[in-house]
C-alpha cells in the first residue's frame, strides 16, 4: 500500500502559525460549546421565575440536553470516520449555532426544549470531534499540552457564562444568551471553513494524493524557509475499520478504560459540581451566598484544566490521572466535614481543581489518544455516549443520596467511582506520552487485529 507517512511528517514539524491557527479556530468553537452547555443554569432560573416554564419543564430541558448530547456523541463518531473530520466539525457547529438562534425566538417552553435537544446533538458532536482534530494535527512531543488547552477553552465557558448572564439577562432577558451563543458559533463556523482535513484520516481512507498535497502545503508553512528535520520511517499498518475491532483485544481494554473514565468524570461534573448551589442552599446559605461560593469554585475549572495541560507531557497521562484522582478522593473525604464559612469555599475550590485536571486529561488528551485513526471518532463517540448516559441517572442518585446522607452520601458515590477509575487506568491503561499515534497502533499489530493492506 502506498504511504505518505503523514504521522511522522506531522510529528516532526515545529510548532508554528499553522498549529496556532488550528488551535484558535477549534478552541473558539469549543468555548462556545462550553458556553452553551453552561448557560442552562442561568436561563432556567429566569424562565421559571417569569412563568415561562415549570419545574417539570425545566427537568425536561435538562434531559433533552443530555439525550441530544448522547446522540451527538454517538452519531459524530460514525460521520467523522466515514466523511472526515472537516465535514463533521463544520456540520455540528452549524447545527448548534442555528438551533441556539431558534431557541432565542421560542414562543413557548415546548419549542425551547425541542431546540435544546437539537443544540445538544451539536454540542455532543463538537466535544468528540474537536479534541480528535487537535490530537491528529499536533506533534507527539507537545500533544498533551495543546489538547489540554483545548479543554481550558471549554471550561472557561463556565465562569464566563455565569458572568455574562449576570450582566446581560437583567438588561436584555434570557433570550439574549441564546443569541450570543448562536451568533458566536456561526461566526466560528464561517472562519473554520479554512481549516484543512486531517492528513492522517485522508491517508487512512486511501486518499494518499490528497494527503500528500495537503502535507506539502502544511510543511511549507511550518518550515518558514528553513529546512525541516527528516521524518521517522513509516512503520504503522492500517487498522481494521470494522466496528467489531473495538470489541476485541487489545482495543476492548481501551474501550473499558475510556468508558470507566468518562462515566466517572461525567458523574463528578453533573453529580457534584453542577449541584453545588443546591447543596449550599440546602445547608442553610442564602441564594446570593450560594451563587458567590459557586462562582468562586467555578474559577477552579480553568485553573485545573491548565494544570492538566501543563503536566500531561511532563509527567505522563497515567500518573496525572491517578494522582488527580487520589487528591480528589482525599479532598472528597474532607469536604463534607467542613462547615466554616471561610474554609467551605476554599476547600471546595481546592476540590474543583483536581476534578478539572481530570476533565483536561480525560476529555481532551487521553481518550482520543487511545484509539487508532481509522476508528478514533467511533470509539471516542461510543465511550462518550456511555459517559453522557451516566448523566441521565445521576440526578436521581444525587437526590436519593443527599436526602439520605447529605453531601457525605453524594461524595461517597464520587469516591467509589474514582477508586474504580484509579484501578482501571493503572491495570489496563496505556501511556501515550511522547509517542506518535502511529506508534500506539503498534500495540494492535502485536495482537493481530490489523488487516494487511491490499
Amino acid at each position: 500500500m502506498t504511504t505518505v507517512n503523514s504521522g511522522s511528517r506531522l510529528d516532526r514539524l515545529p510548532i508554528g502559525p499553522f498549529h496556532r491557527r488550528i488551535m484558535l479556530l477549534v478552541g473558539i468553537g469549543m468555548f462556545f460549546d462550553g458556553f452553551d452547555i453552561y448557560l442552562a443554569g442561568s436561563v432556567l432560573g429566569v424562565v421559571l421565575k417569569t412563568g415561562f416554564s415549570t419545574l417539570p419543564q425545566n427537568a425536561a430541558f435538562i434531559s433533552a440536553t443530555f439525550v441530544g448530547m448522547m446522540l451527538g456523541s454517538f452519531g459524530t463518531g460514525f460521520l467523522g470516520d466515514r466523511y472526515g473530520r472537516r465535514f463533521t466539525y463544520q456540520f455540528n457547529l452549524l447545527l448548534f449555532g442555528l438551533a441556539s438562534l431558534a431557541a432565542a425566538f421560542a414562543p413557548n417552553m415546548t419549542v425551547l426544549i425541542a431546540c435544546r435537544f437539537v443544540m445538544g446533538v451539536g454540542l455532543g458532536a463538537e466535544n468528540v470531534v474537536g479534541y480528535a482534530t487537535i490530537t491528529e494535527f499536533v506533534p507527539a512531543r507537545t500533544r498533551g499540552r495543546w489538547s489540554g488547552f483545548t479543554t481550558v477553552c471549554v471550561v472557561t465557558g463556565l465562569p464566563i457564562s455565569l458572568l455574562v448572564a449576570t450582566l446581560i439577562i437583567p438588561q436584555f432577558g434570557w433570550r439574549s444568551m441564546f443569541i450570543l451563543g448562536g451568533i458566536g458559533a456561526l461566526i466560528v463556523w464561517y472562519l473554520r471553513k479554512s481549516l484543512p482535513e486531517s492528513p492522517r484520516w485522508l491517508e487512512a481512507k486511501g486518499r494518499t494524493e490528497e494527503a500528500d498535497a495537503l502535507l506539502l502545503a502544511i510543511e511549507r508553512e511550518a518550515a518558514q524557509g528553513k529546512p525541516l528535520p527528516a521524518p521517522a520511517a513509516a512503520t504503522a499498518v492500517p487498522v481494521s475499520s470494522d466496528l467489531g475491532t473495538l470489541f476485541t483485544a487489545p482495543l476492548l481494554s481501551r474501550m473499558i478504560v475510556g468508558a470507566v473514565c468518562l462515566i466517572t468524570i461525567n458523574t463528578l461534573l453533573y453529580g457534584f459540581v453542577t449541584w453545588l448551589p443546591v447543596f449550599f442552599i440546602k445547608q442553610g446559605l442564602s441564594i446570593a451566598t450560594s451563587f458567590g461560593y459557586s462562582l468562586l469554585m467555578a474559577l477552579g475549572a480553568p485553573v485545573g484544566s491548565a494544570i492538566g495541560a501543563l503536566t500531561a507531557d511532563h509527567w505522563g497521562r497515567k500518573p496525572v490521572i491517578i494522582g488527580a484522582s487520589l487528591i480528589t478522593v482525599v479532598l472528597g473525604i474532607i469536604y463534607p466535614m467542613i462547615s466554616d464559612p471561610v474554609l467551605l469555599p476554599a476547600v471546595g475550590f481546592a476540590l474543583t481543581v483536581p476534578i478539572y485536571v481530570l476533565v483536561a486529561l480525560l476529555f481532551g488528551i487521553y481518550i482520543p489518544e487511545l484509539f487508532p485513526t481509522e476508528v478514533r471518532l467511533r470509539a471516542s463517540g461510543i465511550v462518550n455516549t456511555l459517559g453522557r448516559g451516566a448523566t441521565i441517572v445521576t440526578p436521581f442518585l444525587v437526590v436519593m443520596l443527599f436526602e439520605a446522607r447529605g453531601v457525605a452520601g453524594v461524595m461517597a458515590l464520587m469516591i467509589g467511582l474514582l477508586v474504580v477509575q484509579i484501578v482501571t487506568v493503572w491495570a489496563l491503561g496505556i501511556e501515550p506520552r511522547a509517542r506518535s499515534l502511529e506508534e500506539l497502533k503498534g500495540d494492535e499489530a502485536a495482537a493481530g487485529v490489523l488487516k494487511e493492506a491490499s
